[in-house]
C-alpha cells in the first residue's frame, strides 16, 4: 500500500473501532471481521474476498504501533488543513504570505526541522508522503517502489487431546491467494514479459509541479509498480496471483496448548515484485478429553473410591496416556486427596515430563441394603464421634 492510501482510507472505520481504541480492541475486531470474511467461509464470493483484503490491509497498519503512529500523524496534519495555500496571504499580520516550510525548519532541514519525518523539511515531508517514504526530494530522482512483503495469514485447527500432548503432523488445506502457476507471478502471458512503464519509465512514481511545490506520487498508469503487462496471463488476468487451495503438512510439537499459535515462516501470502512471502499463523484449539484434564505440563484425573477403600486403604490401578500405573491409597485417605504419578504427564521441551495428578473422590452411596445399613450402624456405634469442640461454643451462642 502507498502512503497516499493512508490519506484516502479510514482504517479505523474499516475495523469498526474508535481512534482511541487499544491494541487489544483492534486485534479483537480484526480477528472477528477476518473470520467472517475469510474466503474459506465464503467460497466463490468476490465481495467477501475483497473485504478480507481490506480488513487485513487496515490491520497491517493499525496493528503495528509505529505505522499506526505515523498514520495518525499524517491524517491529522492533512485533516487540519495546515497545508492548504491561503490566497489572502495566510492571515498573518501585515498580509505577509505564510510559508508553511517554516514549521519544519525550512526546505533543507535546518534547525528546528520536524524529526518525525526524517528531519528533511517540508519538501521531504511531501516526498515521503506521496512516494512511500523513498522520494528524492525537490528536483531529485524519484525512486521506484521496491519488493513488498506478503500479508500474514491466520487459520485455526482443532486437535484431539492426545495429539496435542504427544505431538502430531497433520495436512492443512488453505484457500488463500497464491502465486499464479502459469505466469509465475509476473502477470504476463507465457512467452512474454512485463515492460517498463512509458509514463514513469520504470520509476513507479511521477513528479508534478504545483506552484512552488513539487509532488511525487505513485504512477497512475502502472499503479506504482514501474512495469505494465501488455499481454496478460489468461489464468490470473495480469494480477500475478490467484486464489487456490494449498495443502501443507504442519508439525504440531508435543505439549502444544489450547490457544497457542504456531508460526510457519514464509507460508503466508506471496510478496509483490519479488518480495518475501508473509507468515502463516495456526491457532490451536484442543478438544477436551473425556478422562484427562491438563494443568500446565501435568495431566489431571479424578478417580472415585468407596468409603471402605478410603478407610482401609487399597491399591488403585489408573490409566495413563501410554498404559496404566498402580497407586497406593493409604488407610484413612480423605476425599479430595491428590496422588502423584511422576513422569506420566506432558513431555517438556527439555525432554522431561510432567506428572499425572490423581484426585480421589470418596463416593457416598445414596441407597443401602438392609445388611449394609446394619453393618454401618454397627460401625457407627463403635466409632467415636468427630471432634467438633471448636464449633460447640458458637452453636451454644445461637441456642
Amino acid at each position: 500500500m502507498s502512503s497516499k492510501d493512508w490519506l484516502e482510507k479510514d482504517y479505523y472505520a474499516v475495523l469498526g473501532v474508535e481512534k482511541s481504541a487499544s491494541s487489544d480492541e483492534i486485534k479483537k475486531s480484526y480477528r472477528k471481521l477476518a473470520r467472517e470474511s475469510h474466503p474459506d467461509h465464503n467460497p466463490g464470493d468476490p465481495k467477501a474476498e475483497e473485504r478480507f483484503k481490506t480488513v487485513s490491509e487496515a490491520y497491517a497498519v493499525l496493528g503495528d504501533e509505529k505505522k499506526r503512529r505515523e498514520y495518525d500523524e499524517m491524517r491529522s496534519l492533512f485533516g487540519s488543513g495546515a497545508f492548504r495555500r491561503n490566497a489572502r496571504g495566510g492571515g498573518q499580520p501585515g498580509g505577509m504570505p505564510f510559508d508553511v516550510s517554516d514549521l519544519f525548519g525550512g526546505a533543507t532541514g535546518g534547525a528546528g526541522a520536524d524529526t518525525r519525518f526524517g528531519g528533511g523539511g517540508f519538501t521531504d515531508l511531501f516526498s515521503t508522503i506521496f512516494s512511500g517514504g523513498g522520494g528524492g526530494g525537490a528536483g531529485g530522482p524519484a525512486r521506484p517502489r521496491g519488493p513488498a512483503r506478503g500479508r500474514d495469514v491466520e487459520t485455526e485447527v482443532a486437535l484431539d487431546f492426545e495429539d496435542a500432548v504427544r505431538g502430531v503432523t497433520l495436512p492443512l488445506s488453505l484457500r488463500a491467494p497464491g502465486v499464479c502457476d502459469t505466469c509465475h507471478g509476473n502477470g504476463a502471458k507465457p512467452g512474454t514479459h512485463p515492460v517498463a512503464c512509458p509514463v514513469c519509465h520504470g520509476a513507479g512514481v511521477t513528479t508534478r509541479n504545483q506552484g512552488s511545490f513539487s509532488f511525487s506520487e505513485p504512477c497512475r498508469n502502472c499503479q506504482g509498480v514501474g512495469t505494465i503487462v501488455e499481454e496478460k496471463c489468461p489464468e490470473c488476468h495480469g494480477t500475478g496471483g490467484v486464489t487456490k487451495t494449498r495443502t501443507l503438512n504442519v508439525r504440531f510439537p508435543a505439549g502444544v496448548a489450547d490457544g497457542q499459535r504456531i508460526r510457519l515462516t514464509g507460508r503466508g501470502e506471496p510478496g509483490e515484485r519479488g518480495g518475501p512471502a508473509g507468515d502463516l499463523f495456526v491457532q490451536v484449539k484442543v478438544r477436551p478429553d473425556e478422562l484427562f484434564g491438563r494443568a500446565g505440563d501435568d495431566l489431571t484425573l479424578t478417580v472415585p473410591i468407596t468409603f471402605p477403600e478410603a478407610v482401609l486403604g487399597t491399591d488403585l490401578r489408573v490409566p495413563t496416556l501410554d498404559g496404566t500405573v498402580t497407586l497406593r491409597v493409604p488407610p484413612g485417605t480423605p476425599s479430595g486427596r491428590v496422588l502423584r504419578a511422576r513422569g506420566k504427564g506432558v513431555v517438556r521441551k527439555d525432554g522431561r515430563a510432567g506428572d499425572l495428578l490423581v484426585t480421589l473422590d470418596v463416593l457416598v452411596p445414596a441407597r443401602l441394603s438392609d445388611e449394609a445399613r446394619a453393618a454401618l450402624e454397627s460401625f457407627a456405634e463403635q466409632t467415636p464421634p468427630a471432634a467438633r469442640e471448636h464449633l460447640d461454643a458458637r452453636v451454644r451462642r445461637f441456642s
